[in-house]
Order: C-alpha cells, then sequence, then structure tokens
C-alpha cells in the first residue's frame, strides 16, 4: 500500500478514488463515503476503493489495469471473494494498513469460424463452454504437444490461483495457493476420459484448445465475461507483463481465503 508520508516527513492523506457499480446498495455508499473522505480523479488517486461485488471488482481491475494502482474492493453485493467487509469508519486508517496481493492475468487468443482473431485478459479464468445441444470435443495442446485428442464435455477452463475458488471450484477442480506458480486446467462434466479429472499446469504453460467439428458441436470461449462464439481454436497463457494490485485487510487476504475455503 502507498505510503502517505511524503516530502518532508509531513502527512498527507491518501487520495482515493470511490468507483461503484450501478446496484442500489453501492450507490448509497458511493454517497455516503465521497461525502466523508471526498474522491479523487482516477489520475491523480493514490489507491481506488471499488463498491460492489465480485464482478463489479473483476471490472475494475480490468479497466484500470494501465495505472498501475491498488484496488480495494468493500463488499456491496453477494459473494464478495475479493472484496473486503463493507465498514465506512476509519477508511484511510484500513488503506494504510492493508496488505498487497499480486495477480497477473491470463491472456485469451481465440479464432472463430470466420477467421477472426478476439484476444481477451482474464483474472479468474479461461473458458471454453459447449453452446448447443451436443457435448463439445476438444484437443488438447500444452507447449506446442498434444496432450489429449480428444475430450468430450461441456466444456474446459484454465484458472489463475485468484480464480480457483470460482467456476473452477464448482467443476471439482483444484483451490490453488495464491502464491503457487500453476495454473489449474479443468473440464466440465467430461464424458470421455469420464475419470478424467484435469491437470496441474506450470504458469508458464501455453495452452491451446483446438475445437473438432465446431459446426456440429458449436463452442463459446470466455475470458471473465468476454465471450466469443463459434471458435475453432483458443490459445491461453499467463501475461506477467501485467499485474493486478488487490489490497486486503490485515488476516483476510487471498491466502487466508482459499485455505478457509478448503475446510468449509
Amino acid at each position: 500500500m502507498p505510503s502517505d508520508k511524503r516530502g518532508q516527513g509531513v502527512a498527507e492523506p491518501l487520495k482515493i478514488a470511490f468507483l461503484a457499480s450501478e446496484t442500489e446498495p453501492a450507490q448509497r455508499a458511493l454517497k455516503r463515503l465521497t461525502s466523508r473522505y471526498g474522491s479523487a480523479p482516477l489520475d491523480q488517486a493514490d489507491v481506488i476503493v471499488a463498491l460492489g461485488g465480485d464482478g463489479f471488482m473483476l471490472q475494475t481491475l480490468h479497466g484500470t489495469q494501465s495505472m498501475d494502482l491498488p484496488v480495494y474492493g468493500m463488499n456491496c453485493g453477494t459473494i464478495g471473494f475479493l472484496m473486503n467487509e463493507y465498514s465506512e469508519k476509519d477508511l484511510p486508517q484500513r488503506l494504510a494498513r492493508a496488505e498487497e496481493a499480486v495477480i497477473n492475468p491470463l491472456a485469451m487468443c481465440a479464432v472463430d469460424r470466420n477467421g477472426d482473431v478476439h484476444e481477451a485478459l482474464a483474472i479468474n479464468e479461461v473458458s471454453l463452454l459447449r453452446a448447443g445441444p451436443q457435448a463439445a470435443k476438444l484437443r488438447i495442446s500444452v507447449d506446442g504437444k498434444v496432450r489429449m485428442e480428444e475430450l468430450v464435455c461441456d466444456g474446459a477452463l484454465v484458472c489463475t490461483p485468484a480464480g480457483s475458488t470460482a467456476y473452477n471450484y464448482s467443476a471439482h477442480g483444484p483451490i490453488l495457493p495464491i502464491g503457487a506458480d500453476i495454473l489449474a486446467l479443468t473440464a466440465m462434466a467430461a464424458f470421455r476420459p469420464r475419470r478424467w479429472r484435469g491437470a496441474l499446469l506450470p504458469k508458464t504453460a501455453h495452452v491451446r484448445f483446438d475445437v473438432l467439428e465446431p459446426e456440429k458441436r458449436p463452442v463459446m470461449a470466455d475470458a471473465d465475461g468476454r465471450s466469443v462464439r463459434d471458435v475453432v481454436s483458443v490459445d491461453v497463457h499467463s501475461e506477467p507483463s501485467i499485474r493486478h494490485r488487490i489490497l486486503f485487510d490485515p488476516g483476510h487476504g487471498l491466502e487466508e481465503r482459499l485455505i478457509r475455503e478448503q475446510f468449509l
């Protein structure tokens, strides 16, 4: 977290930029907090406070990734795995004490049936999902080597440690420690091979999905809500040149949350 000490030992308040989702609770919180603390323009801020749920937190991180500003989320939504508890009291002190987690996103490059190329970044996961009544057929390659000639399934995903408790966990994938240089590759409702439970891959791995029978078995790709229909191939890798800085209250960071989720 940036220090609030600047100049020659003179304390200056942190410049906070508040962003909020369009939901009524988040908008009410925005009015109360800006009335109490003010709100700096993004280009002058030391820290961003995002008000909403996990979806808005992801939206904020994507929208401000070029600024290299830490983002502190306060939960005005439902789950709030990436968020801190909402409180209007002592916010500058909470920000000064906050612990930082740094996350590298996944880069997706998807090619559709028209040959158009679509690129997007994902903090949680890149997923491929069947888009018709029949199961998808996927060929999976890792670092240029085919590892599975044919996976028949409802879909498959690659996730970061930060996203391992999201869709990945619902699909019975593993929870990854936040500091692990690992990606999880997980299938959704695998039909053949029926017992395949996915794979753990090094963070440096480049994963490619080729869609088999794309006209008969259409597939869509999704990167944190950015969807591409009728894909024929999707390449996924971690993007180390981009980092997202997320702030958590002491003792409630991502590492603690990931461990806690495994004992619920």
